[in-house]
């Protein structure tokens, strides 16, 4: 695999469309490619943004992007966790660094995006199979720092599924399902960077693991890859004991 970052320009409230962006920093994408795009750019692009102010608080712009949350005053850090978009993530992926002076929400529709990207590429350069993700930075439980995570998807499978083929010793795997969305989507995050390298833009080439999809992802995929219901998840038991409150999404 390669994962090759893009220096764009600094992006501010009031950028040009996401195509513009793409027009200028995209001179070739090829075959059987990935496409990561932060979703910091993609909500910049699409106006997802609220200036900071004496005016706004961000403990109620949370809840307005949040399914479900859990009130702040549970975190010694003063952090209000939320589910958002079936995506386990603190502030609803509010974020203000690199934002000028304003929150930077995720997009409205991170699955719609992706999608939209991705009939972009495949117009602009005559491509069959490319794949996009957006992305964005989480922490993982009791392990220090951030990685990517996917929050939106197109034109691939987002697992491999290994359940019932056999290991190095013939014995059935009962359980091992390969997460590749997030895996692309941290080595992505990776070589993006967190702070001041301006390369919101990623390009993963030589990944022979990827089942492309000559398609948007469907409603049936979906649901199987993104868990919307906490008793179907492994981490059940983890998700179900705080006593979470709805957000204004689910309102």
């Amino acid at each position: 695999m390669n994962v090759q970052a893009i220096k764009t320009e600094r992006l501010s409230p009031g950028a040009p469309p996401l195509s513009e962006v793409l027009d200028k920093h995209l001179n070739d994408v090829a075959e059987n490619s990935v496409i990561a795009v932060t979703s910091k750019i993609v909500a910049i692009c699409e106006g997802r943004t609220v200036p900071i102010s004496d005016k706004v608080n961000k403990k109620e712009l949370v809840i307005s992007e949040a399914d479900y949350y859990l009130p702040s005053y549970l975190s010694k850090y003063d952090f209000t966790f939320t589910i958002t978009h079936n995506t386990l993530i603190p502030l609803a992926g509010i974020d203000e660094s690199n934002g000028d002076g304003h929150y930077v929400l995720w997009p409205a529709e991170p699955q719609s995006s992706a999608n939209e990207i991705r009939a972009y590429l495949k117009k602009r350069f005559g491509l069959k199979n490319v794949g996009v993700i957006i992305t964005d930075s989480t922490a993982r439980p009791l392990h220090y720092g951030t990685e990517g995570v996917g929050i939106g998807y197109s034109g691939f499978a987002p697992s491999n599924d290994y359940v019932g083929k056999p290991d190095l010793f013939g014995r059935p795997m009962q359980v091992s399902v390969s997460n590749i969305l997030d895996a692309l989507a941290s080595a992505a995050v990776a070589v993006m960077g967190e702070g001041t390298e301006q390369t919101p833009l990623a390009l993963l080439t030589d990944l022979p693991f990827v089942e492309f999809q000559d398609r948007e992802p469907n409603p049936k995929e979906l649901s199987q890859f993104f868990i919307s219901h906490m008793d179907d998840d492994l981490f059940e038991p983890f998700l179900k004991n705080p006593k979470w409150e709805k957000g204004d999404r689910q309102k």
